[in-house]
């Protein structure tokens, strides 16, 4: 029996129970659809089933992460949608062989649906391909995302045009034909995803930015890394583990800073001044030479440079009655000698780049003295702690080359004043 004898089995048992031919019909219709949806509905039920289960089954068994991405961005249950309408389209001709005009109304929603269930077929597959990519190191820190928003905005556009050409009867050419005139209206629509695309693949020509960079724009509040470049946006998660949001095209508009040099390098920059009081910068004299004779890490620099100025002073026969005469020694500039050899004998300092103790220009808060030198850690804890013990220990040192720290007076200074003032009285 084919499938249009069995179409009009009730059609026909309608007729010998003497109902009229156009009742009959309806009546038939009705009851076919009822059979068909059901049908459908089960062929649904079990593609999704095999879909979940065998499919899965053997993705999670096979070596290659591919499929289990396929499973992830329920690929197969899209399919399984797919075959379901492609199932009912099949029927559509026998079941509405009495209402052609009904026929036309049903093809058209049929083919509808199935453009749009093609269109998310293919979105899955798309994602699979983004997560299997982001999988290769190759790929793991390139915009894929981007790529992928063209292509779904291309798709759906060719699907929108296709759904109203099926709606409207109109021919597809004269569709396309029409739309250029709106080509300008288009552009402006879609001016932002346009210079977002742009952005996008000037990004990558010019690896600008990558997934996982440390950047910071302080114009949008963002300092964190990078987790995800799409058409529209970067996405930053801040050190707060809050997210910034920046329009893909101010990456390429605006500046900011990309850490990727400092995390692709031997260390990270630790650059970080102390104020000395400009009062308490001296002249070292003859029996305080001796105590810093005893500080091991100028020791030698201190014998020997003390040599130095000795014989230049006798050879200028200096008069050092008077302490500025001839040449001398200053505790700041052994100080600095000092904080130099310090930091070139640290474990937490890497020795192979930069290091440097210099004097800035004076200031109203006193003389800088920055310390300019290169975590060999560069984990953002790390670095801190290692920093922190530098100053630490150079706080510490400081009254010992009988230097002071510049700082406003506190509540205890002015306290400590008068209660001088008040015993001398």
């Amino acid at each position: 029996m084919s499938t249009f004898e069995l179409s009009r089995f009730f059609y026909n048992l309608f007729i010998e129970a003497d109902f009229s031919e156009i009742t009959a019909a309806r009546f038939n219709l009705v009851i076919n659809l009822i059979i068909v949806f059901i049908a459908a509905y089960g062929l649904f039920k079990l593609l999704r089933y095999l879909a979940e289960n065998f499919v899965a089954g053997l993705a999670n068994k096979s070596k290659t992460k591919f499929d289990d991405f396929l499973v992830v961005n329920k690929t197969f249950l899209h399919l399984s949608n797919l075959l379901t309408v492609n199932f009912v389209s099949l029927l559509i001709p026998t079941l509405f062989f009495d209402f052609p005009d009904f026929e036309i109304i049903a093809e058209k929603v049929v083919s509808v649906l199935t453009i749009i269930f093609i269109i998310w077929l293919l979105r899955s597959v798309l994602l699979t391909l983004k997560d299997f990519l982001r999988t290769i190191k190759v790929f793991k820190d390139k915009p894929i995302e981007s790529y992928i928003q063209v292509v779904m905005i291309i798709l759906w556009l060719v699907a929108l045009i296709l759904i109203f050409g099926i709606l409207t009867g109109q021919s597809v050419i004269k569709l396309l034909t029409g739309l250029g005139a709106f080509t300008a209206v288009l552009l402006l629509v879609f001016k932002d995803t346009i210079l977002g695309f742009v952005a996008s693949i000037q990004v990558t020509v010019n690896d600008t930015v990558r997934i996982g960079d440390w950047i910071t724009m302080e114009k949008y509040g963002a300092d964190g890394d990078v987790f995800e470049i799409n058409l529209a946006s970067v996405k930053v998660r801040n050190f707060d583990n809050t997210i910034t949001t920046i329009p893909t095209y101010y990456l390429i508009s605006d500046s900011f800073i990309n850490w990727r040099g400092m995390a692709e390098s031997g260390g990270r920059r630790i650059k970080r001044s102390i104020f000395i009081k400009s009062k308490s910068i001296n002249f070292i004299k003859n029996e305080d030479i001796e105590k810093y004779k005893r500080v091991q890490l100028i020791a030698e620099y201190v014998e020997q440079r003390s040599q130095e100025i000795d014989a230049y002073n006798l050879t200028n026969k200096a008069n050092k009655s008077v302490l500025v005469n001839g040449r001398n020694m200053t505790n700041f500039g052994l100080f600095r000698r000092y904080i130099d050899a310090y930091l070139r004998n640290h474990s937490g300092v890497n020795q192979n780049m930069m290091i440097m103790c210099r004097h800035l220009a004076p200031t109203p808060h006193g003389v800088p003295l920055e310390i300019y030198a290169f975590s060999a850690d560069k984990a953002w804890v790390n670095y801190e702690g290692v920093m922190a013990d530098i100053f630490d220990h150079v706080l510490a040192t400081v009254p010992y080359f009988d230097l002071e720290i510049f700082e406003y007076p506190t509540g205890t200074d002015f306290s400590s004043m008068n209660t001088k003032h008040y015993n001398n009285d």
